[in-house]
């Protein structure tokens, strides 16, 4: 067993995320024994007591189109959410019954892009998963698809698992679907290989890589996996990338689907999110000296760099920071509603406490809520 297989047999904290299509049938529905199979390994693994399990499932869209009589995944947002609430409680109910079996119990965790790049909601979704995980429980994680609106969308559950293993403190990610790995080039046609190891980006840059999946009833592709890795490993966590059934061998180690090495180091967890999971609600444009401050010298953004304000947001919301060349050199939390803003442009803090109050003796973005987009 090499090195790097070595350590995903002795991880201790794992993130497992698996698609829609390892799940139901192309039709809609639930395939039960498909379930129970996963959840055979899943207890298998954590059995001794040493290793935790956190899965991130998709499924709720696709459990919830046959009972509604959906032939296939609707493509307007109402639809989906009108499946989602229905299949959301087929698809707990089925992992609940399952890992009964093994007397595992099981919390649901649901989850919105927006809900994370928020300060207090990012700490408690912390907190409850550890304390999950403490209590002996299987946290099963997924988009909250019945409220998620296009704007405030993980967009696929792969996404959402890397962004999950990075909150948890996950010592592997392991994407489960229904490829069992990466292909340098279409794995239907002969001739084509599985790519084993990936140590960084310049390894597929010249692999095609397909977007949609087999069965058609989930959102993600290899595209949507590769992104995935890329983001956990670029936060220092190995990745597995197989089909569902070889998730035994992918979590003892075994020489199954890609392996990507990490390549990066851990960041403060909410700046993760907030690259990967939120959506600007609009933007600041800085001055030539605040472009220096905030990207070379990591300095908070004060009103006296601002040049412009677009956008409607309110204090707390996500906003991108551009050059004057309109480019986005960051992202960050605003502590100031849009229709504040044109009144503090290019003012000294000290002159704007005088004249409006201590409330505005403050940074615009404070650099501990704000994430360089290319440092």
């Amino acid at each position: 067993m090499s090195t790097a297989r070595r350590g995903v047999a002795e991880a201790h904290r794992i993130v497992v995320k698996v698609g829609s299509s390892s799940l139901t049938t192309a039709a809609g529905g639930l395939d039960a024994d498909r379930v129970d199979a996963l959840v055979d390994v899943l207890a298998k693994v954590r059995s001794g007591g040493e290793r935790e399990i956190v899965l991130v499932s998709s499924g709720a869209i696709a459990a919830g189109l046959a009972p509604l009589g959906l032939r296939r995944r609707p493509k307007d947002l109402a639809r989906q959410q009108a499946a989602a609430s229905v299949g959301q409680g087929l698809l707990m109910a089925r992992y609940t019954a399952s890992l009964a079996r093994y007397g595992v119990r099981v919390g649901q965790v649901l989850l919105t892009s927006d809900d994370m790049s928020r300060r207090a909601h990012h700490r408690n979704a912390s907190r409850t998963l550890d304390k999950l995980l403490a209590m002996g429980a299987l946290p099963v994680v997924n988009e909250n698809d019945t409220v998620a609106t296009d704007e405030i969308r993980f967009g696929d559950n792969d996404r959402l698992a890397a962004l999950v293993a990075h909150l948890v403190r996950a010592d592997l990610l392991v994407l489960l679907s229904d490829v069992d790995g990466v292909y340098d080039g279409d794995p239907s046609r002969p001739g084509t290989s599985r790519i084993a190891q990936v140590r960084g980006p310049e390894d597929l840059a010249h692999v095609e890589i397909g977007s949609a999946g087999r069965a058609g009833v989930g959102t993600g592709g290899m595209v949507t996996k590769v992104e995935a890795a890329g983001i956990a490993t670029g936060a220092g966590i190995p990745v597995v990338l197989t089909s569902a059934v070889h998730a035994a061998d992918a979590l003892t180690g075994r020489d199954t689907g890609t392996y990507f090495h990490p390549t990066g180091k851990r960041s403060a967890d909410r700046l993760l999110w907030l690259q990967h999971a939120s959506t600007p609600q609009g933007s600041l444009t800085l001055d030539d000296g605040a472009v220096r401050a905030v990207v070379e010298r990591r300095k908070s953004l004060l009103p006296a760099g601002i040049a412009a304000v677009e956008g409607e947001f309110t204090a707390g919301d996500p906003v991108e920071l551009r050059d004057g060349e309109g480019r986005a050199v960051a992202r960050g939390l605003v502590n100031f509603d849009a229709k504040e803003i044109p009144q503090l442009i290019g003012r000294s803090t000290r002159e704007l406490a005088r004249e409006l109050g201590p409330a505005y003796e403050r940074e615009v973005v404070h650099r501990d809520d704000l994430v360089l987009l290319h440092p």
